[in-house]
């Protein structure tokens, strides 16, 4: 377009002063062709200028801002969703840790019973065993009294007996009356 402009300017500058029919459209409208094609120049050269250090530019860094909002709106539902999964995560081992938790509770639980339960065995074996010792010693401390008794009954008898008699007995007639009170005695 800009060269047709030139081409009708140049024409009409040849025909010198007689006005064609686009110059007399042009001058009945007050348009000055050389004027007009003169702003359309500088018009051309500015818009040029304009669109290769503004407009460019300016569209470029719009450009690099539109994909680093698109980046990081990218970024946030990444991190959303990994936020979202690491709850997921967290939660299933907080379940897991109570889950643990609960089972060391319940094998100390069942462990404490299990040593209560052995402690309380022990201890009826240990009394029954202190039953049985002490038993023991009751009997042998009644037959040691039994026998204590039995030899002062047969002493008393031979004391008895040599009053009783108002003799003295020799020691084969003692020993012959001890063993028949002991008899006596022991069948009694």
């Amino acid at each position: 377009m800009h060269s047709y402009l030139l081409f009708l300017a140049a024409a009409a500058a040849e025909e010198g002063g007689k006005p064609s029919g686009v110059t007399q459209l042009l001058s009945d409208f007050g348009i000055d062709l050389p004027l007009l094609l003169a702003q359309i120049l500088c018009f051309s050269i500015v818009a040029i200028l304009i669109w290769k250090f503004a407009f460019k530019p300016v569209l470029s860094t719009m450009e690099d801002r539109q994909r680093q909002i698109e980046s990081g709106l990218r970024y946030a539902e990444e991190m959303k969703t990994k936020l979202a999964q690491t709850q997921l995560e967290s939660v299933a081992i907080l379940k897991q840790a109570q889950l643990e938790g609960t089972k060391f509770v319940e094998e100390t639980r069942k462990t404490a019973k299990e040593f209560f339960d052995n402690q309380q065995k022990e201890a009826v074996v240990r009394a029954n065993e202190m039953l049985v010792k002490a038993q023991q010693a009751i009997d042998l401390e009644h037959k040691k009294m039994l026998e204590e008794a039995r030899i002062e009954v047969a002493r008393l008898v031979v004391i008895t007996t040599q009053q009783v008699l108002a003799r003295e007995l020799s020691d084969a007639e003692r020993a012959r009356y001890n063993e028949a009170a002991t008899r006596e005695i022991t069948v009694g």
